[in-house]
């Protein structure tokens, strides 16, 4: 796992498929915005049932997580400045956790397909972002 780090806080992270070791593992800290886990179990496994209490939570930041299902992109990774941080290739079967960042991507392969995680409620793009790129 690779962390992007500013000011000595993770920004975000970006999980390689080889990164998800046997049973539940997660890729966050428990005051994060979002929680990322994964799951990595044999046939037969069970999992108890459970309900998520309601709780009253503070969040005011909207984060993100892309799992490349298929195919590349490149990412890039801003400060809340709008410098550039990093820019790297997330491929297929990576996860990408975006907490404190601005971010952009360039798609590298045809078909690619991702599946994008958001906490919410959404408030939609002229409250909930700005853009930082032309």
């Amino acid at each position: 796992m690779k962390e992007i780090i500013k000011d000595g806080k993770v920004v975000a992270r970006h999980i390689l498929e080889s990164d998800i070791k046997e049973g539940l593992n997660f890729y966050s800290n428990d005051d994060e915005f979002i929680q990322v886990g994964a799951w990595n179990y044999d046939n037969g496994k069970r999992l108890l049932g459970h309900i998520h209490n309601e709780v009253d939570r503070n969040v005011n930041r909207t984060c993100e997580v892309l799992y490349v299902i298929k195919g590349s992109l490149e990412a890039r990774i801003y400060d809340l400045s709008e410098n550039l941080l990093e820019t790297f290739v997330v491929g297929q079967g990576e996860i990408l956790v975006l907490l404190e960042c601005g971010h952009g991507y360039t798609i590298l392969s045809d078909d690619t397909k991702v599946i994008e995680i958001k906490n919410g409620p959404y408030l939609g793009a002229d409250v909930d972002r700005r853009r930082i790129e032309n």
